[in-house]
């Protein structure tokens, strides 16, 4: 009937504090992660997946059908 004590319903670890990037492919946010630690400065993508499609986003996009 009672919850327990050490159980919560958010997570114990959320890290809100985290730097976040806008990746220009999927226009989607993108956090901080400990494999960029060193290198979160050069980081422009969110994934490999739209790290590899850069060149196809530049493609679609609008402005280049325009001529």
């Amino acid at each position: 009937m009672y919850a327990h004590p050490l159980k919560r319903s958010w997570p114990v670890h959320a890290k809100p504090h985290l730097p976040s990037k806008i990746c220009p492919v999927c226009e989607r946010p993108f956090s901080w992660r400990k494999k960029w630690a060193r290198e979160w400065e050069s980081v422009i993508y969110c994934s490999e997946r739209c790290r590899r499609s850069k060149y196809r986003r530049v493609q679609d996009s609008p402005a280049s059908q325009e001529t």
